[in-house]
């Protein structure tokens, strides 16, 4: 059986004194596709900001190809291929968007011009500073941004919230086409369960900072009790 390309064993993390994840445990395969679901405040945010090294581990591992990396910094995952969209941005304000694009890129496939043919609207904007974009617009270039250190495995951390119906529609458009691309993994924190389910195939439930549930993300769609009890159904607005 493959190596997976993440995996975490029995992390417990969290910030300084306070525990968020308790002995928590995920495989994410090259090219696979990892929903995370969960209410607010139950440790989404935490397991990602864990993955790519920001939090205290009490104990467990994270493993990437196979290597325990649970001590290796934030720069060190960024630049061994996992890219992160983190909830707020974090767009540079005062450079442009083609600035943001470059000033971190490794490189390979994803070019400034395989972006602009994803993000048309980034070309447009090319020469536009990053506060001088809508929101939708930021969150564009944040995506587009992490793609452009090639990753082989993108975090994108409720990367719809917030958005003008049109503009989801266009993210989840790249997301699919990343994906169909077979050319990174991605875990996903997203509100909308509908959209998390539909653009993965594996999911996990957290509650309290633990993993209470673990399915394909077409069995999940259908587990209405355990959305319920564990979720609450958001539907996405049409």
């Amino acid at each position: 059986m493959a190596e997976p390309l993440l995996r975490l064993a029995n992390v417990t993390a969290g910030y300084g004194d306070a525990v968020v994840l308790h002995d928590v445990s995920l495989e994410v395969a090259a090219h696979g596709s990892l929903a995370v679901l969960g209410r607010n405040g139950v440790g989404k945010s935490t397991l990602m900001l864990t993955i790519m090294g920001f939090t205290q581990m009490r104990a467990g591992h994270v493993f990437w190809r196979g290597k325990d990396i649970s001590k290796q910094p934030p720069h060190w995952r960024a630049k061994n291929g996992i890219g992160w969209v983190a909830q707020e941005r974090e767009i540079f304000p005062s450079l442009s968007v083609e600035e943001n694009l470059t000033v971190a890129a490794q490189p390979s496939e994803w070019t400034l011009e395989a972006i602009y043919t994803m993000f048309p609207r980034l070309k447009e904007r090319r020469s536009n500073m990053g506060n001088q974009l809508s929101g939708g617009e930021q969150q564009m270039l944040a995506i587009a941004r992490a793609l452009m250190t090639n990753p082989s495995l993108l975090l994108l951390d409720e990367p719809f919230e917030g958005l003008a119906p049109v503009i989801v529609e266009e993210l989840i458009g790249a997301v699919k086409q990343m994906l169909a691309g077979r050319k990174l993994a991605i875990v996903l924190v997203e509100q909308h369960t509908d959209i998390a389910l539909e653009l993965t195939t594996d999911a996990l439930v957290l509650e309290r900072g633990a993993v209470m549930h673990r399915a394909t993300s077409a069995d999940l769609q259908t587990d209405t009790a355990t959305l319920e009890r564990y979720v609450g159904l958001r539907v996405a607005a049409d």
